[in-house]
């Protein structure tokens, strides 16, 4: 099982560092994962490369042209080697989530959109398959949340994680209800007047189990109810 994912953005030297670090770059070295860039301006118009223009209606600042964007996304699945899933990045899309990532990892081909300026002609909403908000913030560019979607997907490639149980065994995950993970402690047992919970270091693993679950479920309950379910 691998993932290629084709990003389309006007900066792509932003992604120098990224792809080459960490699980991303463990990912790519492995074949696992295969990220493929493109450059926006390429598909611009005239001397300038002008891939924006003026909102039709009148308005504050530029907005990415349909045709070079499309364009853009054509030209990368012709090098990724064919149709992929289209995502834009925008505010406005469907909030990512833990469920999401687990889906889009299994795809065969990937291409993630990013705006910038004033965001995107709405006809380019047209040409792709969905799209995705990472938060209910506003960036300047979509360059952010690709590299968070291209992460939480990566992670579900196999062979990424030293210990392939490590996404059963954290916040969101299926096998915990979909709720916050519990606390984690290590050494040093104290620490400026802070110790470890007894029960952690009982050995009983049944005990520690059931207070897991319960911190489990009492951190989600403070910080995320909208995560618990009703038993």
């Amino acid at each position: 099982m691998s993932l290629t994912v084709g990003v389309v953005t006007l900066f792509p030297e932003l992604f120098d560092a990224f792809k080459d670090t960490s699980f991303v770059g463990r990912a790519r070295r492995s074949g696992t994962l295969v990220l493929e860039l493109e450059q926006l301006r390429d598909h611009g118009l005239g001397k300038h490369r002008s891939v924006d223009d003026t909102p039709y209606g009148g308005g504050s600042g530029m907005v990415l042209r349909v045709d070079c964007v499309v364009a853009a996304i054509e030209a990368l699945e012709q090098r990724i080697g064919g149709r992929a899933r289209r995502v834009l990045l925008t505010p406005q899309g469907t909030p990512f989530r833990q469920a999401a990532s687990r889906r889009l990892a299994t795809r065969e081909r990937l291409v993630l959109v990013c705006g910038r300026y004033e965001g995107f002609d709405d006809r380019v909403r047209s040409f792709v398959d969905e799209e995705l908000s990472v938060g209910d913030f506003v960036l300047t560019g979509g360059e952010v949340p690709a590299m968070a979607v291209i992460e939480a997907c990566v992670r579900f490639l196999p062979g990424v994680l030293g210990n392939a149980t490590s996404v059963d065994e954290e916040s969101f995950s299926p096998s915990g209800d979909g709720m916050l993970e519990y606390p984690h402690f290590t050494r040093p047992a104290e620490f400026r007047g802070f110790g470890v919970p007894e029960v952690l270091k009982s050995g009983d693993h049944a005990k520690v189990r059931d207070w897991r679950s319960a911190q489990s479920r009492a951190r989600t309950q403070e910080r995320r109810p909208d995560l618990v379910k009703d038993s």
